[in-house]
């Protein structure tokens, strides 16, 4: 009997090379041959789940539709009242009269304020005496074209259906036709009434307006300058007010600096000069250099520039540039101007700070050094805290070791069994063709074991006992 790789397999992870094409077509028959239907084999007859899913059918309603909703269903009207109006109580002014003194009354100093001087350039109207000329350039360019109007190219027409719709709505079901009599208009009818007589162009401002001659414009003089004479009073309020406080400045608190000396004679002998004694060092040779000689004989001084150059007569290039004249005045330089003149310095000097007395008195006597932390520290003994950790000791036991486990008492070795479909030929089988599909079929065989083990490179396991 014929088997595929596929069933030769034992370990589940070696399959036949199922190919996209048929290369090797020797006839039609097709391949049943796959993972599914290995490990999941077939089941009997068994009937097809009927599906409770409703059919897509238009179900039509025949009745006629109720017009009651939860809303109208489930509402229960409330008795509604008005709410209650409140009514207002009736003012009555306070007694007394009212103190109309605030603190900006009571401390602001009015001052006298002269008028501010507009700066404001004058304003001049030009007036033309011309006639103005009220037709516009378009009125006066454009011409009118003589347009036909467009017919519209809309071929279908809409028309409404004659007959009555089917189905009634709730408001007409609620709601029946009531015959009404259209109400009287009073309004007035909108035509245009044209006159035939001729516009005249005029109006009430040309018949009534009276021309009248304008007055000259009041224009207001300006006024000097005149500049203060008093001198000007740098004082402000902080200087007004501020008085220092008596005082003397604070003084250091720094201990005075006091040389430590010794009257000890100083023996020259160190730490350094008692670990490193000085050493017997020879001195580096010191190369000496060779005696200048100079060569004997007169330097060539000729180059190839010097002796191949020949000298050219080139006339000094003239320069372009005009030449200067210089504008010296013998009159003697005018250093006075305008802002000298009107700006002359004052003698002015400059006010003394104002200071207050110091109200706190400057301590007197010796500072005493002594803090609260020193006047109330109490130094009290430290009792040390007993560890509780155990010595670090290595212990030793002199009974023997247990080195019996469960792995080593409850493990049973097993023959380790290697998957036929592993090897180039399964041992045991005989190749006997390929298929389209590209399955491999072998056929079982009786060779010799040892013959194959030799072939293949393989040797068959024995029982291996493995310990931990």
């Amino acid at each position: 009997m014929k088997q595929c790789l596929c069933q030769i397999c034992t370990c589940g992870r070696h399959r036949c090379p199922h190919n996209p094409t048929r290369i090797y077509d020797y006839g039609g028959e097709s391949c049943h041959m796959t993972e599914y239907v290995d490990k999941y084999p077939a089941y009997g007859n068994l009937p097809l789940a009927q599906s409770l899913k409703p059919k897509q059918e238009f179900q039509k309603h025949g009745g006629k539709m109720e017009g009651i909703t939860t809303f109208r269903s489930d509402y229960l009207p409330y008795d509604v009242a008005n709410r209650p109006v409140r009514v207002q109580e009736e003012y009555k002014p306070a007694p007394g009269d009212i103190d109309l003194g605030t603190t900006y009354r009571r401390d602001y100093n009015p001052h006298k304020i002269q008028p501010v001087i507009l700066v404001r350039p004058l304003e001049r109207k030009h007036i033309k005496g011309g006639k103005l000329n009220t037709i516009p350039t378009y009125q006066a360019d454009y011409r009118a074209w003589e347009i036909q109007r467009r017919e519209p190219h809309k071929t279908d027409t809409y028309h409404p259906p004659t007959g009555k719709f089917g189905n009634s709505t709730t408001f007409q079901d609620d709601f029946p036709p009531k015959e009404m009599t259209p109400r009287k208009s009073f309004k007035p009818i909108a035509m245009t009434k044209i006159s035939n007589q001729p516009f005249n162009s005029v109006t009430s401002h040309r018949s009534d307006y009276v021309a009248h001659q304008l007055e000259p414009k009041w224009v207001r003089s300006k006024e000097e300058y005149k500049p203060n004479s008093q001198p000007f009073e740098d004082v402000t309020t902080h200087r007004c007010d501020f008085r220092g406080l008596l005082g003397e400045l604070p003084k250091s608190f720094k201990p005075e600096y006091t040389k430590i000396e010794s009257k000890a004679h100083f023996n020259g002998m160190t730490e350094f000069r008692d670990s490193f004694p000085p050493w017997a060092v020879s001195l580096p040779e010191v190369h000496k250099a060779k005696e200048y000689v100079p060569p004997t004989g007169d330097m060539d001084l000729n180059t190839t520039s010097h002796l191949d150059y020949v000298e050219h007569e080139v006339n000094p290039i003239v320069l372009m540039r005009p030449l200067e004249t210089s504008r010296k005045s013998n009159a003697p330089f005018q250093g006075n101007t305008t802002m000298r003149d009107d700006f002359q310095a004052w003698d002015t000097n400059r006010q003394d700070m104002i200071k207050r007395p110091q109200e706190m008195p400057k301590p007197s006597g010796k500072f005493d050094d002594m803090t609260t932390f020193r006047a109330h520290y109490i130094p009290h003994s430290i009792v040390p805290t007993q560890s509780c950790k155990p010595l670090k000791m290595a212990l030793s036991s002199s009974a023997p070791f247990e080195e019996g486990t469960m792995y080593r008492t409850e493990y049973t070795p097993k023959m380790q069994v290697i998957c036929p479909a592993t090897y180039p030929s399964p041992p045991g089988y005989v190749f006997v063709s390929t298929d389209s599909r590209g399955h491999k079929f072998f056929r079982k065989a009786t060779p010799d074991t040892n013959k194959i083990a030799h072939a293949n490179g393989n040797h068959v396991p024995k029982e291996i006992a493995v310990v931990s």
